[in-house]
């Protein structure tokens, strides 16, 4: 594998990781929504930061931190430790596609995205479908705590069950 690059998502790089998405929900079923308008699932509203993959100059990866908007996670959150919404944030859109998977690539985005929680002094929750098992092992080797379980709403009463998670752990 060539080198790798993880930086701050930049507006020209929203088409390539558009695409990128594309590819991973046909692979993957990821996002369960669908990916109807890419671009404006890579840019949603309330997103705080957000970072790209680059190997060989090909966004491959990305992955959000987003305000709260009524997750479950958040709430399961604020009901163990008492903790005000200001204290939290969401890691969301995380996805990698599938020919630089096993290569550290999650792990970058993840790191990046810690990184930043921790310098700003906040928690970041997040739920993944259970059946994403790769998923989950890494948020536990990155040492996220499960903090219970949820559903996923989406689509015409559709839903999916979640697990959630928060970092750091303590």
């Amino acid at each position: 594998m060539s080198d790798l690059v993880v930086r701050l998502l930049e507006d020209a790089d929203v088409p390539g990781a558009a695409a990128a998405l594309v590819e991973v929900h046909a692979t993957d079923g990821y996002p369960v929504e669908g990916v109807a308008q890419p671009e404006a699932w890579i840019r949603p509203a309330g997103v705080v930061r957000a970072w790209v993959a680059e190997v060989d100059q090909q966004i491959v990866g990305h992955v959000a931190i987003t305000k709260p908007e009524g997750e479950r996670a958040v709430s399961l959150w604020q009901q163990q430790t008492g903790e005000s919404e200001d204290s939290v944030a969401v890691l969301a859109r995380l996805f990698v596609v599938r020919s630089v998977r096993k290569q550290a690539v999650g792990e970058g985005l993840m790191r990046a995205a810690m990184d930043y929680a921790k310098a700003h002094d906040f928690h970041l929750v997040l739920d993944v479908l259970t059946k994403d098992a790769a998923a989950i092992r890494l948020y536990e080797r990155l040492g996220w705590r499960f903090i219970g379980e949820a559903s996923h709403r989406f689509g015409a009463d559709e839903q999916a069950p979640t697990k959630c998670y928060v970092w750091p752990a303590s």
